[in-house]
């Protein structure tokens, strides 16, 4: 059902676009993510702002929404489809409920050994096959972003696998739900803007994210521990609404896409320095136990998660995990 909110903001935009042309003023463009402006994500968001305004010599105006002030998770991929915001940078596994299910495979369980294998996949052919699928939903795919390896906090010690068993754990994907499962913990759908009432109130005992996640929307100050079991990369893609930036006037159209290029470089120099640096902020804030897993007790979390790829079969296409497999070299 759309949202009144989401109706008002499409119906709005809608009328006022044509006047906004006719009056020959700049091209709007409303950017909306849910994270803080310090992360990587935001601050690259920022970069691709100023350079936008900047080489159209003004002729397009680019207003940034962070931290869900404009909508929420659940929200914010209706009001792209219906062009009420312009642009989005969500995580990948926001386009599951478009019934486009490939992207989930960035969630799989250490399915990445290594940033650089990751990157073989987003800046290669299999990255490019993805974005292609969001078409046919109205959504073009401009990039992905770097974002870092997930880790996971909880109100008590996370040492082995089993210490999870029976816990309420913060969901948002049918992958992230069967990674629960296969620990034995209980999957609790919410939107990233309510973690840290949630987390504060007991409604959730844990969650997993990116470290400058963690830091960035202060978790830690309503979390005790954390281990650094890096299992999954939340990949994020830069998205537009299609008919709009298929609408654009050529050269437009030609600054932008360069500075989406710039923009996605700057994100992903700076995406682990951001998080290295929210890490160390984390351990000296003495609010949190960060516990680094020994080889074998890692070893432990790598087998107790490995059941996730049976129970999302019929979710992520096996052609698909085989061929990112076979990418990064993994048998």
């Amino acid at each position: 059902m759309i949202s009144r909110k989401t109706f008002l903001a499409a119906t709005l935009g809608g009328a006022l676009a044509p006047l906004a042309h006719a009056q020959q003023g700049p091209i709007v463009i409303k950017l909306s993510h849910v994270v803080s402006p310090e992360t990587a994500k935001g601050k690259a968001a920022l970069r691709f702002k100023e350079l936008a305004e900047k080489n159209t010599g003004g002729r397009v105006k680019v207003e940034i929404f962070p931290n869900s002030t404009l909508y929420k998770d659940k929200e914010e991929m209706e009001a792209l489809q219906l062009g009420a915001v312009q642009m989005l940078i969500p995580a990948v596994a926001k386009f599951a409920p478009l019934g486009v299910t490939d992207f989930d495979a960035f969630d799989l369980p250490y399915l990445f050994p290594s940033l650089d294998s990751l990157h073989q996949v987003t800046q290669g052919p299999i990255g490019k096959q993805l974005l292609v699928k969001l078409e046919s939903r109205g959504i073009e795919g401009l990039a992905f972003w770097d974002n870092s390896f997930a880790i996971f906090s909880a109100k008590k010690p996370l040492i082995k696998p089993e210490d999870m068993k029976g816990m309420k754990m913060r969901s948002y994907s049918k992958v992230i739900d069967a990674q629960y499962r296969a620990l034995g913990a209980i999957p609790q759908t919410m939107a990233f803007a309510e973690m840290y009432t949630g987390l504060q109130s007991g409604v959730i005992d844990g969650q997993d994210t990116v470290p400058v996640n963690m830091s960035s929307q202060k978790l830690y100050e309503v979390q005790s521990n954390a281990i650094l079991t890096y299992h999954r990369h939340p990949v994020y893609a830069l998205i537009t609404n299609k008919k709009f930036w298929d609408g654009l006037p050529p050269d437009i159209r030609k600054i932008l896409d360069a500075a989406v290029v710039e923009a996605t470089q700057f994100n992903n120099a700076i995406a682990q320095k951001e998080n290295a640096d929210a890490i160390t902020a984390m351990k000296a804030s003495g609010k949190i136990k960060l516990y680094e897993p020994s080889a074998t007790e890692l070893a432990a979390w790598k087998q107790a998660l490995q059941p996730v790829y049976k129970a999302t079969e019929s979710r992520v296409p096996q052609e698909l995990v085989a061929a990112i497999r076979r990418e990064v070299g993994q048998k």
